[in-house]
């Protein structure tokens, strides 16, 4: 999975499709993750100790990888990766257009 915790990404298909946001998970068993302010889902909550009034209350949901694009913000545009070994030798991730590695989002 090239998507990693803190990328910007681009929803290209289903409700939120055209939407940009960041991501807070990633589950690469599922290949899901979950993006800040897309799939947002309401559930209900019922009255306790702690919250008396219960209510309802709105998260995000995961959606699958498949749906999603890296979006470069310099650029602004969504583009593809691809990765390559570094003069270092560690293997990074580059924008596969401009051949400019990709920097590691701040967790």
């Amino acid at each position: 999975m090239k998507i990693k915790t803190g990328d910007m990404v681009k929803v290209i298909s289903g409700h939120y499709k055209g939407t940009t946001g960041e991501v807070k998970a990633v589950s690469p068993k599922t290949n899901k993750i979950i993006v800040e302010g897309v799939n947002l889902v309401k559930k209900s909550l019922k009255p306790t100790q702690a919250n008396p009034e219960g209510g309802i209350s709105e998260h995000e949901a995961p959606i699958d990888a498949s749906n999603v694009v890296f979006y470069d913000t310099k650029a602004k545009s969504a583009v593809k990766l691809g990765s390559k070994v570094n003069e270092k030798g560690k293997k990074v991730r580059i924008n596969k257009k401009t051949g400019k590695e990709i920097k590691e989002a701040k967790k």
